[in-house]
């Protein structure tokens, strides 16, 4: 690559976002058996190694991330990462009932696509408890797929805490791809993971109902991704 992950992340977030303060900064980089996004491997079940930095001023948050990424020039395009800008507010509707909305861009420098893969979305959760349920929408044609706009992904997950530091998460998702039922789908995770002195460590299950078939591999069958990411 001609740029590192986290640098191709910092500086798109440095011109984006020129006024934040370092104070409010954290930062992440991680290596994992694969990029898997909404349950397909963005990598073609290939190794991924991802990072970002994170920017918190009370309510308000924003960040960008990278990692590599397979799937555009295997769909004959030009683009070997993926780098995302991020921004919203979070914080209580009422003791224990938890709100975060905000919007969603990602970006495919050097794509060179017929219909562009760069798409938008707005977003809103809510949680309460262990259990996150949340809503993104499509304001530009979702990843590539020409009259998509206004598609839409719902999503319900948990996080628990299984003793001695190890906490288990269980994720479903429906992915209603617009004006293309044929590529409407569901993805389900259960990802068992535990901090080791920042380390976090994970395994998840990961896998789709639709079959996605690229360079003779099924993108969205059920697998096992394994990660380690340290944050500072």
């Amino acid at each position: 690559m001609k740029k590192t992950l986290v640098a191709a992340a910092a500086a798109v977030l440095a011109a984006a976002l020129p006024a934040l303060a370092a104070d409010g900064m954290a930062y992440n980089i991680g290596a994992f058996t694969e990029y898997s996004y909404r349950g397909i491997s963005q990598t073609r079940l290939k190794p991924a190694v991802q990072g970002g930095l994170d920017y918190t001023q009370g309510a308000f948050y924003a960040g960008a991330w990278a990692s590599n990424i397979k799937w555009i020039k295997d769909g004959g395009g030009d683009a070997s990462i993926e780098v995302d800008l991020y921004g919203g507010y979070k914080g209580e509707i009422s003791k224990g009932l938890g709100y975060d909305v905000g919007v969603l861009v990602y970006r495919f420098p050097g794509h060179k696509l017929g219909t562009s893969p760069n798409t938008t979305e707005i977003y809103g959760g809510l949680s309460y408890g262990p259990a996150t349920l949340k809503y993104s929408h499509g304001v530009s044609h979702l990843f590539g797929v020409a009259d998509s706009k206004n598609s839409g992904y719902l999503e319900l997950s948990a996080n628990f805490e299984v003793g001695a530091g190890w906490s288990l998460t269980p994720h479903i998702g429906y992915q209603k791809i617009a004006h293309h039922n044929d590529l409407t789908y569901t993805d389900y995770s259960l990802t068992l993971s535990k901090d080791f002195k920042g380390v976090l460590l994970s395994a998840a299950i990961v896998g789709t109902d639709i079959e996605v078939i690229s360079a003779g591999k099924d993108l969205g069958k059920a697998r096992i991704v394994l990660g380690a990411k340290y944050s500072f």
